[in-house]
């Protein structure tokens, strides 16, 4: 279960060792090597640096993150204290020697015995620490709720159970299990015995995923038997655009193990909701934090304008705040200057009929809700500003499909349509650039998921490059 959380995690875990490996290569230089006992630290950088010691440093840093690798430590496994010092231990152990070696071979004094042994205690004593504190601090964390995946099992069967008890038993890894879904037969009186909730049949699969948060579906089912339900299910899912998984031993085998991604007590065959582009939604969400940043910062005297007025020209808050959905159906609070009556919610039954738009969503050119600054705050998008925060927060994106009200959410009628909550929503996207409110609804999901479909970094930044003129024009704006 990759996700762009835990790549760039692995990614902070892999530099910071780099930088811990070399940090303690210099410390044990300094306070060491013979060679340089009576120079000083600053003499050290300025005049020790050759072309021999940039070799010792690089190679030490690959051979470190080489054998991190081989012994598990970057995999997505939660192992023991015990067990993950032991890894460590046994990584900067084999470091250690191997630099040894190298260094009988080559006749280095640079790696001298007393060298080596304070390098080789620097280096484990810093990274069992860091990796204790990280392992204590987002067990915290997700104890509390948060960063947590919903996870729907389908099956009833032992192993079924055996998966969901493995997950329940190690809260700490951040899974929720909702329940189970499956229909009558003849060993389902075992599951009946358990606590354990039967949330639907297979009849009432695609009700439940249509309605609640679920973020990823393991599907515990036999193939024999099961296949077309199975498909069915696995079909229904990529339609909404979420994550499948398939326990990877299928026939229960005594000594063949497959091969697959690690969880728990068993391996998944992942079927992802979309392509598996890591690296570029590691960069998606830097240049988010990035971003969002610098534009809150350039566009604080735009902030404290709009706030000024809508206070002098109205009276309630000057934000507003309104609950949308977001990334798999979760419920998000997404901020906006307000821009309408305080009461403009309430007041929305009363003017219904007044709708112009198609489909779900509720549009009025001329909405007679809108205060007096509103419409200019609306017109040059500057109410959308405060979305920046969502951004930074992490609810939202720079750019995705925009967030909807949830009684939008309660009129969707195709099932393919709401595979656009399947990625993070944003604060620009194709439909705003081609239109906005102009756009047919139907016409605005199929951008959404030609966006989906095609989306890369790359795409991104088209779509920022061509909001600005669109904002200025106000293409769309009601």
């Amino acid at each position: 279960m990759v996700t762009t959380r835990r790549y760039i995690l692995v990614l902070l875990f892999k530099i910071f060792d780099a930088a811990v490996v070399a940090g303690s290569l210099l410390v044990a230089a300094v306070v060491f090597s013979d060679s340089i006992a009576a120079t000083s630290l600053a003499e050290f950088l300025a005049l020790r640096i050759s072309v021999r010691n940039l070799v010792v440093f690089a190679a030490a840093i690959l051979l470190w993150l080489f054998l991190s690798r081989s012994f598990g430590l970057y995999e997505s496994k939660r192992l023991s204290r015990r067990n993950e010092a032991i890894d460590v231990l046994k990584a900067t152990t084999l470091t250690t020697t191997i630099l040894f070696a190298a260094g009988v071979f080559f006749h280095s004094k640079t790696a001298s015995p007393l060298f080596l042994a304070a390098f080789w205690l620097m280096s484990t004593l810093t990274v069992v620490l860091s990796r204790w504190i990280l392992r204590f601090v987002l067990q915290e964390i997700r104890l509390r709720g948060r960063n947590v995946r919903h996870i729907l099992i389908v099956g009833t069967n032992p192993r079924a159970l055996q998966f969901a008890d493995s997950l329940r038993a190690n809260p700490a890894l951040g899974y929720r299990v909702l329940g189970f879904v499956d229909r009558e037969w003849p060993g389902i009186g075992g599951f009946q015995g358990t606590d354990s909730p039967l949330l639907c049949d297979f009849d009432g699969f695609l009700d439940f995923i249509r309605h609640k948060v679920v973020d990823e579906v393991v599907i515990v089912l036999p193939i024999k038997s099961l296949y077309p339900e199975a498909s069915r299910i696995a079909a229904l899912c990529e339609e909404q655009g979420i994550t499948t998984h398939v326990l990877s031993n299928l026939f229960e085998l005594k000594r063949t193990r497959p091969f697959a991604e690690p969880l728990s007590v068993d391996s998944l065959i992942t079927l992802p909701a979309r392509p598996p582009r890591i690296f570029a939604l590691a960069v998606k969400r830097l240049m988010d934090i990035v971003v969002s940043l610098i534009c809150i910062v350039i566009c604080a005297p735009i902030f404290l304008i709009a706030a000024v007025l809508i206070k002098l020209t109205s009276r309630g808050p000057i934000w507003f705040v309104q609950t949308r959905v977001g990334l798999n159906k979760r419920l998000i609070s997404v901020y906006k200057f307000r821009t309408m009556v305080v009461d403009a919610e309430q007041k929305q039954i009363e003017i219904e009929h007044m709708n112009e738009a198609n489909g779900p969503v509720f549009k009025i050119k001329n909405d007679p809700r809108i205060n007096t600054v509103g419409k200019f705050l609306r017109k040059t998008s500057i109410d959308e500003l405060p979305q920046l925060f969502n951004v930074l927060k992490g609810d939202m994106s720079l750019v995705g499909p925009r967030p909807l009200p949830v009684r939008d959410y309660r009129g969707f009628e195709k099932d393919w349509q709401r595979r656009r909550f399947s990625i993070r929503p944003g604060i620009t996207c194709l439909w705003q650039v081609s239109g906005r409110s102009s756009i047919q609804f139907d016409r605005w999901m199929e951008l959404d998921m030609e966006y989906i479909d095609h989306w890369s970094v790359w795409l991104d930044l088209q779509i920022l490059v061509r909001t600005i003129p669109a904002v200025l024009k106000g293409s769309g704006a009601a």
